[in-house]
């Protein structure tokens, strides 16, 4: 019985040998920043595969999609694929020592396509991450007011009650149409840059060069640090949102 074979010259010469990242390894000891320790590389996995959307959107799923029996297929796919190919993501990429598009073209140059694929996919998901923490950091300063700009509808420019959209909303969602985002009543009317939210956007993208400029001698404290306290925050608001069920219930 024959084996399929698919052509790939050049193989060894692309991907270097054993002996080959042993010297490689000694020559660039003390050029290239390492990890300080075991636990900062782990923590660091972890807050690079739990993103917001693990957060916010994977329990709405999962309701949605029958709850606890939602659970099952998934545990099953993330054990036999989502990790074997985390596994083999980080591995290859350790082996190599190259980026997406370059650990794909040494493999096999007709895959080369798939790292920048990949490289697209990054670029666009920290487009739309930064904007969720421009977002974040808006409603961060604002939150110093007291009380809340969205706690309650404000005063309508004749001082005379209440804005009468808001009242028909709600001061939530007054706040988040109308002052962070300031919609235009269709999509043919595009409007102007909203200079709060520019320079929101601006200050978020200058954290992100700041936490990665150094390569992972930041970018590993900053994702120790920060994995570390949003998973704190996390839990601590699950503890006093059951606290004010079990309170309710009480009562």
């Amino acid at each position: 019985m024959r084996c399929l074979q698919v052509p790939n010259q050049g193989l060894e010469e692309r991907i270097p040998s054993y002996e080959e990242l042993e010297k490689l390894e000694n020559e660039e000891a003390g050029d290239r920043p390492k990890w300080d320790n075991k636990a900062q590389y782990m923590l660091t996995i972890v807050g690079f595969c739990v993103g917001l959307g693990n957060v916010w959107r994977f329990p709405y799923l999962c309701q949605s999609h029958g709850g606890g029996a939602f659970m099952i297929p998934f545990l099953i796919l993330l054990v036999l694929e989502g990790v074997p190919l985390l596994h083999l993501e980080f591995a290859i990429g350790q082996r190599l020592r190259k980026g997406s598009v370059g650990v794909w073209s040494a493999i096999h140059p007709y895959l080369t396509g798939i790292g920048i694929g990949s490289m697209c996919v990054s670029f666009l998901v920290s487009l739309y991450y930064n904007t969720i923490m421009a977002w974040v950091m808006w409603y961060f300063f604002n939150s110093f007011q007291d009380p809340l700009p969205w706690s309650q509808c404000p005063v309508n420019a004749n001082m005379t009650g209440l804005v009468s959209e808001c009242e028909r909303s709600s001061p939530v969602d007054y706040y988040w149409y109308r002052e962070t985002l300031n919609t235009t009543p269709d999509i043919d009317n595009t409007g102007g840059l909203q200079w709060w939210m520019v320079l929101c956007h601006v200050s978020a993208w200058a954290l992100l060069f700041i936490c990665i400029s150094r390569g992972i001698e930041t970018t590993g404290k900053v994702r120790h640090n920060l994995w570390t306290a949003n998973h704190f925050i996390i839990l601590k608001q699950q503890q006093q949102l059951s606290m004010s069920k079990l309170s309710r219930l009480c009562l």
